[in-house]
């Protein structure tokens, strides 16, 4: 597979990724109590974690051959 047709779907699969972690962030943090600790440790943990799952995708993007 080409390197360029990698980043492509590479491309689309991060977006189509993203936006469901998105809206599944959103869904759960509406779940939060309303103490703003809860919250702050809520969403500073999703909003740090979300790169986690891309590093396989993006070592595959960038791998040659």
């Amino acid at each position: 597979m080409s390197p360029r047709l990698k980043k492509f779907i590479g491309m689309i699969a991060i977006l189509a990724f993203l936006a469901a972690y998105m809206a599944a962030a959103a869904i759960l943090g509406d779940h939060i109590p309303a103490h703003w600790a809860a919250q702050l440790a809520y969403f500073a943990v999703v909003g740090t974690l979300w790169g986690v799952p891309l590093f396989p995708l993006i070592k595959w993007m960038n791998r040659e051959g």
